[in-house]
């Protein structure tokens, strides 16, 4: 057969396995990438159904944990008042009674990258499992790839929206400063407040890192691999790249992505597919930036700068700031070039 003959041959026996839609190829594991990932609609199969109501159940609340921070203003009028009037009580008050809470709420999205975390090893250890191969795996159990999706798209969206807002880092300062003087003054306001000092210093490290639901996240996948001993470090990182390389295919090809019923899908792979990246450079021994690395990683950084530019800068400063090996001399000049700041 020619190539197109085979292609004509091989889509006209699209074959329908759950929701996974497998085009171009029957080989799958010779061509990873060459099959649809149905993000909007996959649903659980009683395999694995236990594993993804509890992933879930912290699904549900990381919506509600990005609605929180998109709509978090800050203290930053009531600290500067507090700041420039130092010996009025009622202003100083005042700045307390309107950080308090939001430092509550700082308290709750740290707590949830705590759940978040335990979340990311339900769903590593029934994805790369030695009962089958990565791609076999993102086969038969869409809709836990589709979690694994949805949390590194939480994950890349929680980072963008805090590196995006001062006011946090203010308002946490502020607070241990205050709380710092208090217990000078007065050791009883420690057990008063929500957040005492020994939660407060590990809050504080969580924020002082310029993503940290990233950092938690390739913490915790390296945590997993160093766990899972008897598991081969490439069950983890064959996962990774065979995410990476299903969205870069879903996403240069027209005919794929034509299947997504919303224009956010684009979005949230392109989202995904840098996730994966990233949790594959930290994962990694050589990262993914290397000339053996499994991603191919100049289609995938070409896929980006093919959309419009406002909507992925943040996610190429994602690749730029926050992978490990993106420095190393073993990258490319090509691959350092392509993610120069124009």
């Amino acid at each position: 057969h020619s190539d197109k003959q085979t292609l004509l041959y091989v889509n006209l026996e699209i074959v329908i396995m759950g929701n996974l839609i497998k085009v171009l190829t029957r080989d799958i594991d010779n061509n990873a990438g060459n099959f649809f990932l149905d993000f909007e609609n996959a649903q659980p199969t009683e395999a694995e159904r236990a594993v993804w109501e509890q992933v879930n159940e912290v699904l549900m609340e990381a919506l509600a944990i990005l609605d929180d921070l998109q709509s978090y203003n800050g203290a930053g009028e009531e600290i500067r008042q507090a700041i420039q009037n130092p010996s009025e009580d009622q202003v100083q008050e005042r700045a307390w009674a309107a950080v308090v809470p939001l430092v509550g709420k700082l308290k709750k999205f740290y707590e949830f990258s705590l759940r978040l975390e335990g979340s990311l090893h339900g769903l590593l250890k029934a994805l790369t499992s030695a009962r089958c191969s990565p791609t076999q795996h993102l086969e038969q159990e869409q809709a836990l790839a589709r979690q694994f999706a949805e949390i590194l798209h939480f994950t890349l969206r929680f980072d963008e929206l805090k590196m995006t807002n001062p006011a946090i880092q203010n308002d946490f300062s502020y607070y241990r400063r205050t709380l710092n003087r208090m217990r000078i003054n007065n050791v009883a306001a420690e057990e008063e407040n929500e957040v005492n000092n020994e939660l407060a210093n590990r809050m504080s490290l969580f924020y002082a890192n310029a993503t940290p639901m990233l950092k938690t996240l390739s913490d915790a996948t390296t945590k997993f691999v160093s766990d899972n001993t008897d598991l081969p470090i490439e069950n983890t990182t064959d996962c990774l790249c065979t995410m990476a390389s299903v969205c870069k295919v879903m996403l240069e090809t027209p005919e794929y992505r034509s299947r997504f019923a919303s224009e956010d899908t684009v979005s949230f792979c392109l989202r995904v597919m840098v996730g994966v990246i990233i949790l594959y450079d930290y994962v990694h021994p050589a990262g993914a930036f290397v000339k053996s690395s499994k991603i191919e990683m100049k289609g995938c950084i070409k896929v980006l700068k093919d959309q419009p530019q406002s909507s992925v800068e943040g996610l190429l400063n994602a690749l730029r700031y926050t992978t490990k090996h993106l420095n190393d001399e073993t990258t490319s000049k090509q691959i350092k070039n392509m993610l120069q700041v124009n």
